[in-house]
């Protein structure tokens, strides 16, 4: 008996298997991918240096230039930091660092992983919270951005992590931080998303965390090797609750699933309970006097889009750029929609514009101004070696 049920479970397992591949390379075989030959993880980087946090994490920081500071260190007037979300890396802004290059912004770029993501090192705890990820990025700043206006973007967790900065260094912000771009993300309230699970097992999350986690804290490396065996049915995944077109390009589902792949079950876990019960409501404040940039794909299942609506009623100089038929990666998914926006606002910060035209014709943005502030008090300027 025990063998006839361990031999039908065998085969139920090789037809699973059986059939996620045959999903997976029909979808590959079907499409005409746009993006077959994209250099996914590999742009180039002006300078790469690691960065050590607080907490003795080693950050891998990577900067960039524009076609107008290129070689010339002494036009840059800002530096636009970005910060990426969970189990993802710094290759999640591919698009926009290649616009940001490619265009003549008097700025620089940077670019990072978050502790135990993508080329950094692992969390030296079993549980990272918001203000560890808020320490990394003032670490990032005082290291390479030491003085000169900033410009902060965040994907999801990454945009979380500018809310926690904006909370524990209210006096840098206030003086440095000229914009900020928060990108498919939330204020709080994400314990009442069921991401895409069916409500009965989203509720039953918060009981199976802890064994889950001391399960994870004893064979970690099993675990890992588990995932990375079970590549087909990761990508399918991916493709299903990480996209919302019908036929995303084959190519940047594989990218993002080997983001998601690559991320070890440690830091999966490590930031499950933080995202869980993060709730940075009370620091908005800190964006009532600067232009914010709040984007979102219209079907994003994990920080839905109704999150993105909450962020810019609560911010008199907001602007929400709506994506449709986009999912929780919009910007790799519809980076047509999201970089231009990302450029003009990146513009209007460095002018000191106000904004005022910022979005006004993109389809999908709210009809709202930006005012123009009275005063800049934040233009300590590039030093004489182009460092900021």
């Amino acid at each position: 008996m025990i063998g006839a049920i361990a031999g039908l479970a065998a085969a139920g397992l090789a037809a699973g298997v059986a059939t996620e591949r045959y999903l997976v390379n029909k979808a590959r075989r079907d499409s005409d991918d746009p993006h077959a030959d994209e250099p996914f993880g590999e742009l180039p980087a002006d300078s790469v240096r690691m960065v050590t946090t607080p907490d003795q994490v080693a950050v891998r920081v990577e900067t960039v230039a524009t076609e107008e500071t290129a070689g010339h260190p002494e036009r840059v007037r800002a530096t636009v930091v970005f910060v990426h979300g969970y189990c993802l890396d710094q290759g999640t802004f591919h698009f926009q660092r290649r616009a940001l290059t490619e265009s003549h912004l008097p700025v620089r770029g940077v670019f990072y992983d978050q502790p135990g993501h993508g080329r950094s090192g692992e969390l030296p705890v079993a549980e990272y919270d918001m203000d560890a990820l808020s320490d990394t990025l003032d670490s990032v700043i005082r290291h390479v951005v030491p003085q000169g206006p900033v410009i902060l973007v965040g994907h999801s967790m990454g945009a979380m992590t500018i809310m926690a900065y904006s909370r524990r260094q209210p006096e840098v912000f206030a003086k440095r931080v000229t914009g900020a771009v928060l990108l498919s993300t939330s204020a709080g309230g994400l314990d009442k998303v069921s991401f895409g699970a069916p409500r009965a097992l989203a509720r039953t999350r918060r009981l199976l965390l802890p064994v889950f986690s001391r399960a994870v804290a004893m064979t970690p490396g099993t675990i890992d090797r588990v995932r990375r065996i079970a590549g087909d049915l990761a990508w399918l995944l991916t493709r299903r609750y990480g996209f919302a077109v019908p036929d995303p390009s084959p190519a940047l589902v594989s990218y993002v699933e080997k983001m998601n792949t690559e991320t070890p079950i440690k830091t999966v876990i490590g930031f499950t309970k933080t995202l869980l019960e993060h709730d940075e409501h009370a620091s908005l404040t800190a964006f009532a006097d600067i232009p914010v940039l709040i984007s979102s794909g219209s079907d994003d299942q994990f920080t839905p889009a109704s999150h993105s609506v909450e962020l810019a009623e609560a911010l008199p100089h907001a602007r929400l750029l709506m994506i449709p038929q986009a999912g929780h990666v919009a910007l790799l998914e519809k980076p047509e929609e999201v970089s231009p926006a990302l450029l003009k606002f990146i513009d209007a910060c460095v002018t000191n514009s106000g904004a005022e035209d910022v979005l006004d014709e993109t389809p999908g943005s709210r009809p709202r101004r930006w005012r123009r502030r009275a005063k800049n008090p934040r233009s300590d300027g590039p030093s004489k070696d182009g460092e900021q």
